[in-house]
């Protein structure tokens, strides 16, 4: 049995007092000559107190072996969190596409036998970090002039960089578990922010051979297991494929081949136990549910559009 929420263990606690029941019932019919009304409630009693026991110690028994249970999870994916919160409220851009990094992510995990549940709750904290200075990160640029423009590409570099190492720190300052940390800490790995190094190579004042590649690298490290690596590929993928102008399912597959290609290449993906089957299967869940985000509107005809125009104003004339 799965443990997802409390009422799961209320379930359980009913399976058990039903089973007591019919085999201390069972007992009494085979091997007593009168029937003990009192073993069967104890019996009932006892599948009832344990499934209070089990919640109510539950809490307890996270903390002290520092484990994360399904109920736990399902707390920290609750958007009432206050870190969940304070990140639709300060970086709404960044919020949004956390969710949509979950969906993608969340679909993969459940292709390749990942924990799906983790994987979504890592999607939702991956980019936490990015609420101590949001209006440096293109999806929470709604009217403001983009700050980077006015940096040298470097000290962007520093500034993109930077936000997984305060996302881990805020993490551990409000008792996220372990696991979630080095989630945080390894979805962009040791990758490389192309944007800005471009950007500087391109830069007639900056002789190519004093360029190092490195400076242009997240510090990692590398994702170490499969949940880490598909919350990788999910920002990357949801990020990438948002910034289509008109995206079509043949460039939205093209585009999602490329970007698990080059981190493949790239070696981001050494350190888990990600096989090449599993990436297909990514690749084949991130398509299916892109095709659902990014479909095509319906192109009504003209004389249709005509005739709903033609209804509304008889409509407005009618009143």
């Amino acid at each position: 049995l799965k443990f997802g929420r409390q009422r799961d263990l209320v379930r359980c606690g009913f399976i058990l007092m039903v089973v007591n029941a019919i085999t201390v019932t069972l007992v009494n019919l085979l091997f007593h000559t009168t029937f003990d009304y009192q073993a069967v409630m104890l019996a009932i009693a006892n599948g009832f107190l344990s499934a209070v026991l089990a919640i109510g110690s539950l809490p307890f028994l996270e903390h002290i072996f520092r484990l994360t249970s399904p109920i736990r999870l399902l707390e920290l994916s609750n958007p009432g969190h206050p870190l969940l919160r304070r990140l639709q409220i300060e970086a709404p851009g960044t919020y949004h596409h956390s969710i949509m990094v979950g969906n993608l992510a969340e679909a993969a995990a459940e292709g390749i036998g990942a924990d799906a549940l983790w994987v979504r709750v890592g999607s939702y904290y991956h980019d936490i970090g990015k609420i101590k200075r949001p209006y440096f990160f293109v999806e929470n640029l709604f009217t403001q002039d983009n700050p980077h423009e006015k940096l040298n590409p470097t000290l962007s570099t520093l500034i993109i960089t930077y936000h997984v190492k305060e996302g881990a720190e805020i993490a551990r300052e409000h008792g996220l578990p372990e696991k979630l940390v080095q989630i945080i800490e390894q979805h962009h790995g040791t990758d490389l922010v192309r944007y800005f190094y471009k950007r500087a190579s391109e830069n007639a004042q900056v002789e190519k051979e004093n360029l190092i590649e490195e400076d242009f690298r997240y510090e990692g490290p590398k994702p170490q297991s499969k949940e880490a690596a598909l919350v990788m590929l999910a920002d990357s993928v949801e990020a990438a494929v948002k910034s289509l102008p008109k995206p079509t399912p043949a460039k939205v597959e093209a585009l999602v081949q490329k970007i698990i290609r080059e981190r493949l290449d790239d070696g981001q993906f050494d350190e888990c136990n990600l096989t090449l089957k599993d990436l297909n299967n990514v690749k084949n869940s991130f398509i299916k549910v892109l095709g659902g985000m990014f479909h095509n509107r319906i192109e009504y005809p003209e004389n249709v559009l005509q005739e709903i125009e033609r209804k509304k104003t008889n409509g407005d004339t009618g009143k």
